[in-house]
This record gives C-alpha cells, structure tokens and sequence, in this order.
C-alpha cells in the first residue's frame, strides 16, 4: 500500500509542505535545507502506529522544539492554534494526526505532545463525513466498527499518543487495524551501528532474520537468510559490483554468526571487526534493500554518507532494485547518486532549499 501523497505542518524548519509521491522519490538539497526533518516527520507516523510517539518526539528534544520555531508568513490566520499536521494519503485510506502543545498542568511532563485530532476517512471520495472511519477529539474517539456502525470509543485514550499505540479488541475495526500495521510495517534506514565493538562487529546468536534490524546488529544472520532463502544471486552481483576482488560470507561457530570478507591476495579472510566503516555500511545497505520480504515503504537518510565515492554506481542500482519491490524514500546531498538512480528506474526527485528558515521546494 504505497504512499500517493504526504503532507506536514509546523515541524521543525516546515510550516507547509505537500509532496506528491512515486515508486521512487529522492529529496536532495545541501546541508541544513530540512532534508532530515521530512524524513523525521515520516518516521513519527510509524513511530504513532507502534505506541511510540512520545519517545520519538523525546528524541527530538519534546514536542517544543519539534514544532514550527518561525514567526508568522503572509495569509497566516494570525490567532490560528500552533500545531503540527501530519497526514498520508495511501491507496485506500487518508490518514490526519494533529499534535499541539500539553495543557498547563503540575504535571512536570511538559515536553510530552497532546493529540488535538486523529482522523482517518476512506481514500478517493474527499473527506466526507460519510467517509470517516476514526474521529477523535483530544481524548474521545468515534470509530467505524466491523458493520459500519460508529461507535464511541469505551476507553479514555491517552493524551500523548495515537489511538493506533492504544487500540484493543483491533477484530472490531478492521480498517483501523489495517492501517495501523501498514505504517507499523514501514521500515527507516539512518544509521547503522558500524563503530568499533558496536555489536554488529562482534559475533552473534544467529536466528533466521528475513529483515535487517535498524541499526544492522543483525547483519550477518540477515545475510545468511538471503543466501538460504532470498535472492542470493542479485547480492552477489551486488556485491561484486561494488567490491569486485572480494567474496563475503557468514562463519558460524556454536550457533554465533559473523561476516568475513575473503579479498584477493590474503590469506586468511577478515573478520567484521576488521572491516572498513564504508565497507560495513555497504554491506547494511545492500541486506537492507534485498529483504527477502520487502516492505510496502522504505526511507533511507543518506545512505552514501561513510562510502568512497567509487561505490554511488553499486548503491544506485542497488536503490534501483529495490524499488522494483518497495516505494522507496531517499534523502540525499549527493545529485550525482540522484542522477545515477535515473539511469536505471524512472524516479521523482524534490529539490529543497530554505528561505529565511523555512524549508521550500524549487520550483527548478
């Protein structure tokens, strides 16, 4: 279930922005421009649907430094609420969250965000009222229920978080269930723990491992279960385009798994340990997009950070592949690995760039 479009307000350096989407979008501009909060503001939705809306806005610093830090603009409602708006349109369904400030309290958990509204309808008829299946009002929710009929929500929901994070009984709203485990499912690509004596370095317990974990720990069993059961030949042609005189395995001893990397003219392979930060990072890159079960969506943030310039060639193609079977979000301060990408897949690229602190689309 693809994303058609993606709108945001009042996040960060983004008062208003509406990006229409494809099977493969790359938003590159230069440093500081918002290519990281657009890809940020997309992770929140996934973060809301796994109950984790206030730790992600935490990591931002709370919802006060998430919000819009700009003054007003020319046609701003000058008495309008301050709020961020987040809302994707897929194909069945059109998705709204609006999150504003906590309401003066004792409490002293006053970074947490209030949720002022959440609203799904039925994608492709507007938002009609007919075409709501969830309405909620800061602690009230109406939902549409497995026969249509709408129903007052029975549970006070908590404040801070999405109803999706507090859903029971999800049997009795099964379009409410459906959307929330499509944005559960969305995967994020940002950093991968290439560090040294980061776990991904070390020898694990392997189990079978069909997607990459965020930050790569799980690199070497993800591997082997593409070699097992995914499509070992593309990654090898994968592999040797981006490193033509070396072969990559997975070594086992009592059920821990390692990456070693055997290169012409050594006479013993290296271990993960020994490996490049690049090299690594490539590698992560290339287990990421190959899942043997790929995801409806994927976002990367700038994946050529780490790499010599000599792998963009293998890294486009790789991104190339991948959208075959996936939509793919890309942020990038690289056109060179844009341009590249074209020469493979059809893709739609967002050129960013900021105007007295606000993030803008070029209209180039």
């Amino acid at each position: 279930m693809p994303i058609h479009s993606f709108s945001l307000a009042g996040f960060r350096s983004i008062r208003k922005l509406t990006l229409e989407l494809d099977a493969l979008n790359i938003v590159v501009g230069a440093n500081g421009c918002g290519k990281s909060n657009l890809y940020k503001a997309i992770h929140l939705l996934h973060a809301a649907a796994e109950g984790r809306l206030s730790a992600a806005l935490a990591e931002e610093g709370g919802v006060q430094k998430a919000m819009w830090a700009g003054g007003a603009r020319r046609g701003d409602k000058a008495r309008a609420p301050k709020r961020m708006i987040l809302s994707a349109r897929l194909d069945d369904y059109d998705y709204e969250l609006q999150l504003g400030y906590p309401e003066p309290s004792l409490s002293l958990f006053s970074l947490d965000p209030l949720v002022k509204e959440e609203s799904l309808w039925l994608a492709g008829r507007g938002r009609r009222p007919s075409t709501l299946l969830l309405e909620r009002r800061n602690q009230a929710a109406f939902l549409c229920g497995v026969e249509g009929e709408r129903n007052s929500y029975p549970a006070s929901l908590r404040a801070e978080e999405s109803l999706f994070g507090q859903l029971a009984e999800p049997h009795r709203y099964p379009e409410l269930s459906q959307i929330r485990e499509t944005l559960r499912n969305w995967r994020f690509y940002h950093e991968f723990a290439v560090w040294p004596g980061s776990p991904l370095r070390a020898p694990q317990v392997g189990i079978r491992s069909p997607v990459l974990a965020h930050d790569g720990a799980n690199l070497a069993a993800a591997f082997q279960t593409i070699v097992e059961i995914g499509d070992h030949e593309l990654l090898d042609s994968m592999l040797a385009d981006a490193f033509p005189d070396c072969r990559f395995l997975v070594d086992t001893q009592q059920g821990r798994f390692q990456m070693l990397m055997q290169r012409d003219g050594l006479l013993r392979p290296l271990e993960a340990a020994e490996l490049s930060d690049g090299t690594l990072r490539f590698l992560c890159l290339a287990v990421a997009l190959l899942s043997p079960r790929p995801p409806a969506f994927m976002a990367l943030n700038e994946p050529e950070n780490s790499l010599h310039p000599v792998l963009l060639p293998a890294l486009a193609r790789l991104i190339a592949e991948a959208s075959r079977h996936s939509q793919l979000w890309v942020t990038s301060h690289s056109p060179e690995l844009a341009e590249r990408i074209r020469r493979h897949r059809p893709l739609k690229t967002f050129q960013l760039t900021q105007q007295d602190g606000e993030t803008l689309l070029r209209d180039d």
